[in-house]
């Protein structure tokens, strides 16, 4: 690991933030307490949302911590294509006995207010996913002691982001749960991701800085995998989600081990935006006519998914997994922090041992 990692994390494991509620106060403190770097997701939050979480998670633990923002979306939807669709879920609306929501919301996040803030109260680590900041914005956090890292998906996006003065990059592979982190949402290229380990070697060979590597992981022998590929450190998200400080629903957490939901697939269907999640009812009947329209789509459907939640009904519901979520553990989150530490070790030194035989 490169020094300034090492002082963020005692072991290279990275917490992902998990946007929607998942990756909250509880989750990164629990994290960050037991050696790994636990980050908040502030994605779909108020700027006074995040920084109260952030409060909430100073007062949990002293250990390091990051924040995660997404990056303003520029207005490249068709609005005749959101209101096609708005027409195609009619059907959802009236069986969840929920309105269809309102897709005037401007992309941005809410993302210059938090910028100031974490600007005028730094936190030690941010990253930003759907693209890359400029070099003032990472300019300015350097100059306040904050660690930047930008997620990537092609060594072209490590390229920029080294270019604009990224700390770092997270490298993340076609497997990984949730939204690809594209800089740039072209339906041309859906499901034309690079697999993880590929991914990896080759921003390793593209850049200079730090690489945290994400997508699929849910063991130590995997994270022992990508260091070896080149990476400094490793980002598990659906590893933890199943951990009882997850915010994640009830619902969510049972169907990642549960045998009804064989596979995971990449789709449209809940955020205009391709992410990876299980299949299930909602993802197979509007999967295939969902517009690349983010982040109206997923105005449009939240209702639909909190009405499914309140239902316990997982069919209706946007279920976000790695390709490694049968692997998935219920185990508090400190708990597996320190199993993953002990596999990487375990997973180190047997390969040292054969080295040498």
């Amino acid at each position: 690991m490169s020094s300034a990692l090492t002082d963020l994390c005692r072991y290279p494991i990275v917490q992902a933030p998990m946007a929607g509620g998942s990756s909250g106060p509880q989750l990164a403190a629990a994290v960050s307490e037991a050696g790994g770097l636990g980050f908040l997701a502030a994605g779909y939050k108020t700027a006074d949302g995040m920084y109260n979480e952030i409060k909430q998670l100073r007062g949990l633990t002293g250990q390091p911590f990051g924040v995660n923002l997404f990056m303003p979306q520029p207005a490249l939807a068709d609005p005749s294509a959101v209101e096609v669709y708005r027409h195609q879920l009619a059907g959802e609306a009236a069986w969840y006995e929920t309105p269809l929501g309102d897709t005037d919301s401007d992309g941005d996040d809410n993302y210059d207010a938090k910028l100031a803030i974490l600007l005028e109260d730094p936190v030690p680590a941010v990253s930003f996913t759907f693209g890359c900041p400029t070099r003032d914005t990472l300019d300015a956090f350097a100059g306040v002691g904050t660690y930047t890292v930008v997620t990537v998906t092609t060594p072209e996006e490590a390229q920029a982001a080294q270019w604009a003065g990224a700390d770092a990059v997270c490298v993340q592979g076609i497997e990984a749960g949730g939204h690809q982190s594209t800089h740039r949402d072209d339906p041309q290229t859906d499901g034309t991701g690079i697999g993880l380990l590929s991914l990896v070697s080759q921003v390793r060979e593209t850049v200079q800085i730090p690489i945290v590597a994400a997508g699929g992981l849910m063991r130590g022998s995997q994270i022992a995998a990508v260091l070896a590929a080149g990476a400094e450190a490793a980002q598990l998200g659906t590893a933890f989600l199943v951990c009882p400080e997850s915010g994640a629903s009830p619902l969510h957490k049972q169907a990642l081990t549960n045998p009804l939901f064989v596979r995971t697939e990449l789709t449209r269907a809940f955020s205009g935006r391709p992410a990876r999640g299980l299949v299930n009812r909602f993802m197979r009947e509007h999967g295939p006519y969902a517009p690349a329209a983010y982040p109206q789509v997923h105005y449009l459907t939240a209702g639909l998914r909190k009405a499914a939640a309140k239902a316990g009904d997982a069919q209706g519901m946007a279920l976000w997994a790695g390709q490694g979520h049968r692997m998935a553990r219920e185990l508090p989150a400190g708990r597996l922090v320190r199993l993953l530490a002990e596999e990487l070790d375990a997973a180190r030194t047997a390969v040292s041992t054969g080295s040498t035989q």
